[in-house]
């Protein structure tokens, strides 16, 4: 099977082994580039909770001052593993979506415990600090990442793209999808994704790139990568 897999590099890189170690041909097209942003970590000291809701807000993280002690919580398996391997002790992990973190919050820190920061990327699919304050909770939340698009494009790699095209892509933001359409449109490739099966996280994705006509589209939550090669 010929995968296609969209994230950048370092958020790929196992998945890549993998799916190359199940016997599948995986191709890589990043569409977008992480950017980290300074942020002031000197409130840390105030917070008894910090909630991640991706691997790459960890990893942009200095940790040196922060107390590895705090309940940590994340959204999911990868955030989770980058969290311990930085020393976080206390961490509870949801099934990969904002919704069931939320309700792991709600269960296991009383919103009279202290106060939570939220560490996140510029741009966040669900304004979870916003629910949490509406539910009592005293909130902050800080950016130290941001994704732009990578629009580096390699014509030789779409030329042997169409020569072997994909049976699975998957595409994990709206950002991403949009620069994914851009880079169909470029190469006007529209017609040739009819024997692809889409792979999307989330309904707004998927919408994006309905205009392509494709095999099947799927959604699903990271960390289910593997378990959709075997529902097409």
């Amino acid at each position: 099977m010929h995968i296609l897999l969209t994230r950048p590099l370092e958020d790929c890189y196992e998945m890549i082994l993998k799916f190359q170690s199940l016997g599948n041909k995986v191709s890589h097209l990043p569409l977008m580039k992480i950017e980290k942003v300074n942020c002031d970590l000197s409130v840390l000291s105030e917070f008894k909770a910090i909630i991640f809701t991706s691997a790459n807000a960890v990893k942009h993280l200095d940790v040196k001052t922060i107390d590895k002690n705090l309940f940590c919580f994340c959204v999911g398996n990868a955030t989770e593993k980058k969290a311990r391997s930085l020393g976080f002790q206390n961490v509870i992990t949801a099934e990969g979506n904002v919704e069931n973190l939320k309700e792991l919050i709600l269960r296991n820190f009383d919103h009279n415990g202290g106060k939570i920061i939220y560490v996140s990327g510029e741009t966040i699919s669900v304004d979870l600090d916003q629910q949490l304050l509406k539910d009592g909770y005293d909130i902050k939340r800080i950016i130290n990442y941001r994704t732009v698009y990578n629009e580096n494009f390699n014509d030789k790699f779409m030329a042997e793209l169409k020569l072997n095209m994909p049976d699975i892509v998957y595409v994990y933001s709206q950002n991403s999808a949009i620069n994914f359409l851009r880079f169909i449109k470029l190469y006007q490739s529209e017609s040739f994704w009819m024997n692809t099966n889409l792979m999307c996280i989330g309904e707004k994705t998927s919408a994006i790139l309905n205009e392509i006509k494709w095999k099947k589209i799927f959604l699903f939550n990271p960390g289910e990568e593997e378990f959709l090669l075997y529902k097409i």
